[in-house]
């Protein structure tokens, strides 16, 4: 049986690994621990809720890193010797493993790539989606809520908690709009990718003739506030509405007013939060994703300026940007980087790893 010469391919891997060492810089990376550490031995860190989390989990993802680099590192030394064991028994099945951990080493590789990228002022931050029907009547309403639960499916994945803060049910099928809360490290660099106008081309299972249509939703991701965020919003600023929870239907789903709006007047944003049980919080979760979306309309203003001063820039970023076809064949594209895929069952159950990859790269060429 002819031997395998993989040295070409773990050079590359090597290669690669090491830029991604000299960004991610394990002794910084090993120093910020050793604070958090210290931080984290506080006796009195619970008191502060809040803030024990923010540290908790900072501690969590830094060690993690730190764990995955010295894995890979591990990986990349044995990859070598598993192939030389193999080529000396001259066994097909030493090999295939062979072939096997080059494969996962380079989809790990990637993925930690992918995160050295995620360098943006607020892209270590949680996140806050928004989705939106849009143009297509019951077609729309119904792929707003598909998008929902494959954001949400994605979120389970990944193993990251998820608060929906919001739902409006469409009066036939579906959504009118939905918000929800991803309290992760790097949710928002992750997931920004994801804004824009998304479309679905299918047979209508709302029109008895069983035509082709075409529905459209929006979606919107804002990075989540912080607690050293300084948002001052004045009184004046703001009206506040309570009214009664309510589920599909109309359906009622709580005896007291304690669903909250709240409308920001100066810019016309509306905040709406009815998942909690009481009033009061309600009304605290809505204010922290009124002031996660005056963070990004303020970061936007501030991008919008560097474009002018930079010139004309040809990226349409925030437009349309996926088309999910499921009639006459099924394909998912991505109108920005043209990554596409065969399966929309997959993507719709949550499987985004490759568009949110490419779209990550994209964003950085851009």
């Amino acid at each position: 049986m002819a031997e395998i010469d993989l040295s070409k391919e773990i050079h590359e891997l090597k290669d690669t690994f090491s830029s991604i060492r000299v960004v991610v810089d394990p002794a910084k990376l090993e120093s910020e621990i050793a604070v958090l550490k210290e931080l984290a031995a506080d006796p009195n860190l619970w008191d502060d809720t809040a803030k024990a989390q923010s540290v908790t989990s900072k501690l969590s993802r830094a060690q993690s890193q730190i764990t995955k680099l010295d894995s890979i590192e591990s990986r990349l030394d044995d990859l070598e010797v598993l192939v030389e064991l193999a080529n000396d028994a001259n066994d097909s099945e030493s090999q295939n493993e062979a072939k096997s951990e080059l494969e996962a080493l380079s989809k790990d590789i990637g993925e930690l790539e992918i995160q050295t990228l995620l360098n943006g002022e607020y892209d270590a931050r949680g996140a806050v989606i928004t989705i939106r029907a849009g143009a297509g009547g019951d077609d729309a309403t119904d792929f707003a809520e598909m998008l929902m639960r494959m954001y949400l499916r994605y979120a389970e994945k990944k193993k990251m908690p998820v608060s929906v803060l919001d739902i409006s049910y469409a009066e036939g099928a579906g959504i009118k709009s939905s918000t929800f809360e991803i309290d992760y490290p790097y949710a928002f660099g992750t997931l920004s990718v994801e804004g824009g106008t998304h479309r679905l081309v299918r047979m209508s299972p709302f029109n008895s003739a069983g035509k082709r249509q075409t529905s459209f939703a929006a979606v919107e991701v804002v990075p989540l506030i912080e607690m050293t965020d300084v948002i001052e919003i004045p009184e004046n600023d703001i009206r506040i509405d309570v009214f009664r929870s309510s589920g599909p239907g109309g359906q009622s789903v709580n005896t007291t007013d304690s669903a909250v709006r709240i409308t920001h007047i100066p810019t016309g944003t509306v905040v709406s939060c009815q998942n909690e049980k009481s009033q009061i919080q309600n009304k605290a979760a809505a204010m922290r994703v009124l002031q996660s979306r005056l963070l990004e309309i303020k970061r936007r203003e501030e991008e919008a300026q560097k474009k002018q001063l930079a010139g004309d820039v040809k990226a349409s970023w925030g437009e349309q940007m996926r088309s999910y076809v499921m009639a006459p064949y099924q394909m998912v594209k991505d109108l920005r980087t043209e990554y596409e895929v065969n399966n929309p069952g997959a993507v719709f159950d949550g499987d985004l790893d490759g568009f949110i990859s490419a779209g990550i790269r994209w964003r950085k060429q851009a």
